[in-house]
């Protein structure tokens, strides 16, 4: 069996052969217009960070069902892209719930409308919403994991 790319040793994470702390500041990409993007990223790398850390809010990313919106201030997929251009490695909290002071913790609020659905649990309606959205978000995010 092959070595993990990135697993936990003690305090250091081994990452392609290379052990290093987890330096980690948040910043949530759509509460900063793209243009500052960079900046911002570079202030984080500045303060001596090596990772930043952002939730994925899903109702930014399917406002109405089955209708996908990654352009703009909701563009993960440059925001992940400029941050390892910028050296920095960066932890996804995909959601479904990233409370995170953001309305309806991130869950689309289309969802109240869903017959049978109870929220944050096991529940298949539930499930069966959070599949569909995940199947999109990581189908975009594959490519750019660090085991690629």
């Amino acid at each position: 069996m092959d070595e993990p790319i990135c697993c936990g040793r003690g305090p250091l994470f081994v990452w392609m052969e290379n052990r290093f702390v987890i330096l980690s500041g948040a910043i949530h990409y759509f509460r900063v217009v793209p243009e500052y993007w960079e900046d911002r990223l570079r202030k984080l790398a500045a303060c001596g960070l090596n990772t930043v850390e952002t939730v994925v809010p899903w109702n930014l990313h399917e406002p109405v069902p089955g209708k996908f919106n990654f352009r703009g201030i909701a563009d993960l997929e440059r925001f992940i892209r400029l941050a390892d251009a910028l050296g920095l490695q960066v932890i996804l909290r995909p959601s479904p719930y990233i409370c995170a002071e953001w309305e309806f913790g991130g869950l689309p609020a289309w969802l109240l409308n869903v017959a049978d659905l109870e929220f944050r649990c096991t529940n298949q309606p539930f499930l069966q919403r959070v599949e569909s959205y995940y199947d999109e978000l990581f189908r975009r995010l594959r490519p750019l994991l660090c085991s690629r």
